[in-house]
């Protein structure tokens, strides 16, 4: 599967956005890539990559400006914007659900309907398989704001916290899996 070219499908050269989306992408699928290699995990390393440089396609549909992204959704429905992007081109399924389950360490349904998440209905929001949950823990180290540096542990930490007990409960154990 060519990411690159599914990319500059959707993604401009000369746009910011394309410049971030790349440079948090990569620092993602170099993580999973590290992680996949350290803990021996039985993932192909093509298909580790590709599901991390596609995680966030869904990013340019969303309305912030503050990373040249001029869409109208809300920013938390990137990930359901695009894997309904990659189904539309006809990008194998296993990409998709990586990006439609990726955001923080998985939404439940009772998490969307509690906090009235603006999110299409009658979707699974929770990563299932070892590639999702991998590409969803090493996301979870990279902003696409700021210095764009990896976070260290602490402060991932506490920003699932902030999202809840649920989240947060969810990311430690992804932390077991592959920290």
């Amino acid at each position: 599967m060519d990411w690159q070219a599914e990319i500059d499908r959707h993604y401009p050269s000369g746009r910011e956005v394309r410049d971030i989306l790349l440079l948090h992408s990569r620092s993602v699928a170099d993580l999973a890539l590290s992680i996949a290699r350290q803990k021996q995990l039985p993932l192909d390393s093509a298909d580790i990559e590709t599901a991390a440089m596609l995680h966030d396609i869904g990013i340019i549909a969303t309305d912030a400006p503050g990373i040249d992204c001029h869409g109208s959704l809300p920013y938390l429905a990137h990930g359901a914007a695009g894997a309904d992007m990659l189904r539309a081109d006809g990008i194998d399924e296993t990409f998709a659900r990586v990006a439609e389950r990726h955001t923080g360490a998985g939404l439940t349904d009772d998490e969307i309907a509690d906090a009235a998440l603006p999110l299409p209905s009658g979707r699974t929001y929770m990563p299932e398989t070892l590639l999702e949950k991998l590409i969803c823990y090493a996301d979870c180290f990279y902003s696409k704001g700021g210095d764009m540096t990896r976070k260290p542990l602490d402060r991932v930490r506490a920003s699932m916290q902030r999202f809840g007990p649920g989240i947060a409960r969810r990311f430690e154990d992804l932390h077991k899996m592959f920290g």
